[in-house]
């Protein structure tokens, strides 16, 4: 009886003891401090954007005159429900770059002062190119010279371009993306500009998709590219008669390393996003416009 008594006294302590350490018991000791988890940062280095013209989602996904845009589509990640902002193209460009339409007239020939990716990327450290096709020279800021379309260049009204030579330096002829890339010497952010014949304009769908997978396919084989490389590929607008959320429902594609494989995304996107998406990307330390409060787009990005 004194053993069975011993152990059970013994069993008793252990327990108490037990229960103590682990917070059980009478004690009621708090639960350690959970750590946050980190949000996840995408470690790009360099952004690669394209706009294509005038087409709408419907014209273009699941298109089998467009096999490159979907192979991209289908093996990286679709912006599912993504709009632009307007019509015509102009004030789609400019909001892509400043974060408001500024103006809807695609004869417009001035000048924009206000906030701007330029201003943002340099105040950041980093650098950037427009590589236009058929540009007539390099620092060019005129106006058209077919199949080479201003408008189209949206860098090329921006005051802190036209009025800084040293920044005018960054409009460039499209065949310098290509000695760039080969000499791994990409800027921080390429604004990649087909011309009227060649970006489905004036040409067809065929046509721009054949253009995208010769100049674009050395991307995916490069190694600055695949080592922190962002690809974006979206439209200017929809067909006129789609104004849904302003300028119609259109395709937009990222691709690259960091982006998730075969995503699609159903959240709400316009082209305030796009520029957001470029500027956080980047490290730049404020978004101009309608980006700064614009929905994010991380969600594309993997996580490392």
């Amino acid at each position: 009886m004194q053993f069975s008594l011993f152990k059970q006294l013994l069993l008793i302590g252990i327990t108490s003891a037990l229960l103590a350490s682990c917070g059980g018991g009478m004690t009621n000791t708090p639960a350690p401090p959970t750590t946050p988890t980190p949000s996840p940062t995408s470690s790009i280095g360099h952004v690669v954007l394209i706009v294509e013209e005038n087409h709408s989602f419907d014209e273009v996904l699941g298109n089998s005159s467009a096999p490159y845009l979907n192979s991209l589509a289908t093996q990286y990640g679709l912006a599912t429900q993504y709009y632009a902002d307007t019509h015509p193209s102009i004030g789609n460009y400019f909001m892509l770059t400043t974060g408001q339409i500024e103006t809807n007239d695609d004869s417009f020939s001035g000048i924009i002062s206000d906030d701007n990716v330029v201003r943002r990327l340099v105040a950041a450290g980093k650098t950037w190119k427009s590589y236009a096709q058929s540009l007539p020279a390099a620092g060019y800021t005129g106006g058209n010279s077919y199949p080479y379309v201003k408008r189209h260049n949206p860098f090329a009204y921006l005051s802190d371009v036209v009025n800084d030579s040293s920044q005018a330096a960054n409009l460039v002829p499209f065949s310098q993306f290509a000695t760039d890339l080969a000499s791994g010497s990409l800027p921080n952010f390429s604004y990649v500009v087909p011309d009227a014949l060649n970006d489905a304009h004036d040409g067809t769908l065929t046509q721009a998709d054949t253009w995208l997978q010769q100049n674009l396919a050395p991307l995916f084989f490069n190694p600055q590219f695949q080592k922190d490389g962002l690809l974006i590929i979206t439209f200017d607008e929809a067909e006129d008669s789609d104004s849904s959320h302003g300028g119609g429902h259109i395709v937009t594609i990222l691709a690259g390393p960091k982006v998730k494989q075969q995503f699609q995304s159903k959240s709400l996107f316009q082209h305030q996003s796009t520029l957001r998406m470029i500027l956080n990307s980047l490290e730049a330390s404020s978004d101009p416009g309608a980006s700064a409060s614009a929905p994010d787009m991380q969600e594309f990005l993997v996580s490392h």
